[in-house]
């Protein structure tokens, strides 16, 4: 099975601008990703779906493959995530599966590609997507009412130490794994089919805020 790394990296921020080539402990954060692509043994190809020039020449300078510009309205803050997924297999019509590396999981390893990658193949899953434990516990959540009172989240909460919670996942954001045709005909990246690859949380850092980069900024210089 030929498997692309589709690394998708739009040129909007808001949150923090210039997020995806903004320097972090040492490289862009884009390198990360695709150095990390760049190191699978697992995978054909990597190649970063941008709408931005200047996202599209640090790519290039990591090794990474940009061989189309995407267009402006599939890089938009409302557009759906699979859409960009089916543009590149659209303008690459060779591979036979991809891999959605998000650059904002910078610490996502090689062994964690290529470890989702021979799930997928033992398993023969059309899906397999990153999970990790949260923070919090959705027993110990609460909602609040219109009056500032408490309620909890689930009518089942009953436990009341951490060791006797039920083990629950969540989605980490570090690697979406599809069978191109699969994809092509249910157009999601997550269903019924998917199959989970659990990762430890100090890898399932997912950068959408300054104090998210600060943490990870932390973990990556551990790491050099």
């Amino acid at each position: 099975m030929k498997t692309l790394a589709l690394i998708p990296a739009r040129g909007g921020s808001k949150g923090i601008p210039r997020k995806n080539i903004n320097m972090i402990a040492g490289k862009p954060l884009i390198a990360w990703t695709i150095e990390a692509a760049l190191a699978s043994t697992l995978l054909d190809g990597v190649v970063v779906s941008t709408d931005n020039a200047e996202i599209a020449e640090v790519a290039l300078r990591y090794g990474a493959q940009v061989p189309f510009l995407r267009p402006a309205e599939l890089a938009r803050d409302e557009t759906p995530g699979v859409e960009p997924v089916l543009h590149a297999l659209q303008q690459l019509p060779d591979y036979d599966a991809v891999l959605l590396l998000q650059p904002t999981s910078p610490l996502r390893s090689s062994a964690d590609i290529d470890a989702c990658l021979a799930l997928a193949r033992e398993r023969e899953a059309v899906s397999v997507v990153s999970v990790s434990e949260p923070d919090a516990h959705p027993d110990w959540m609460y909602r609040m009412t219109a009056t500032q009172q408490l309620e909890k989240l689930l009518t089942s909460q009953s436990h009341t130490r951490r060791q006797d919670l039920p083990t629950v996942l969540t989605l980490n954001g570090a690697l979406y794994f599809a069978n191109a045709d699969w994809l092509r005909r249910s157009r999601t990246l997550l269903a019924d089919e998917t199959l989970a690859y659990v990762m430890p949380a100090d890898r399932s850092v997912d950068i959408d805020t300054p104090l998210d980069w600060k943490f990870a900024e932390l973990l990556l210089n551990e790491k050099i």
